[in-house]
C-alpha cells in the first residue's frame, strides 16, 4: 500500500453555480447550464507555444506537482498577450 501523497495546493479551482451528482464513481451534471469556472495555476515549472489547429496556438503550463492548464488563442489574441507583456518589461519592476 502507497503511503499518501502530501497535497500541495498549487491549483486554484473556483466553481460558480455547479451542482453535480457523484454515483458509484461517475460525476453527472444536475441543475440549470449556467455554470462558470477559473482556474489559477501557480508555480509554474515549465511553458510550452505551440499550434493548435490551422488558426489558433495553445499555451500549456505545468507545475512539478502534474497539474496543467492549457489555453489556445487566436493570433490576435496572442498580440494582445505579446503586447502587455512588451508593456511590463518597459515599465515594471518585475522585470528588473
Amino acid at each position: 500500500m502507497r503511503a499518501p501523497r502530501r497535497v500541495v495546493v498549487v491549483f486554484n479551482l473556483s466553481l460558480d453555480n455547479w451542482n453535480v451528482e457523484l454515483t458509484e464513481g461517475s460525476i453527472k451534471n444536475v441543475g440549470p447550464t449556467n455554470k462558470g469556472a477559473t482556474g489559477k495555476l501557480f508555480d509554474v515549472e515549465s511553458v510550452d507555444v505551440r499550434e493548435f489547429g490551422d488558426k489558433r496556438l495553445k499555451l500549456a503550463f505545468d507545475d512539478d506537482e502534474g497539474n496543467e492548464v492549457e489555453v489556445a488563442l487566436f493570433p490576435e489574441q496572442a498580440a494582445e498577450v505579446r503586447r502587455g507583456i512588451e508593456m511590463l518589461e518597459e515599465e515594471s519592476r518585475v522585470f528588473e
